[in-house]
């Protein structure tokens, strides 16, 4: 089944619909990259995706062990190398609510972070810096 379809729309902008949901996704070259910088660039997307994936597979994890993460927040830094141009490396910095966890919660949740599906079909050349802040 397909996942997505993508619409080229000039001026170096995409729009991307989920099939199945019908949701969308306008994406934008970069200003470094000749764009508007006008919505998320395509790696901007690849680096969002790391956070959001971790993120998940965190919830399913906390609530499988009745751990509380609601109120968690992530923040994405991307770093480019231009030679060649590349995403070289993503700063995830999640910040935990104050709810004490427990050493073993902590485990389980920073484990589940970082063996989500996109850490893990990332390529090893691309560098994963990753900060829990409780």
């Amino acid at each position: 089944m397909k996942t997505s379809k993508i619409t080229y729309l000039g001026n170096l902008r995409t729009d991307a619909i989920h099939l199945k949901s019908g949701n969308t996704i306008i994406t934008d070259a970069p200003t470094d990259n000749n764009g508007k910088g006008e919505a998320f660039s395509p790696t901007d997307l690849l680096s969002t995706s790391l956070g959001a994936c971790m993120l998940t597979i965190m919830g399913i994890v906390a609530q499988r062990h009745n751990i509380n993460i609601e109120g968690t927040t992530v923040d994405i830094t991307k770093i480019m190398e231009s030679n060649p141009r590349r995403v070289s490396e993503i700063i995830v910095e999640f910040t935990m609510p104050k709810n004490n966890y427990t050493v073993k919660e902590k485990e389980l949740l920073e484990n589940a972070a970082r063996t989500c599906p996109v850490a893990k079909s990332l390529s090893s050349e691309l560098k994963q810096t990753v900060f829990f802040n409780y």
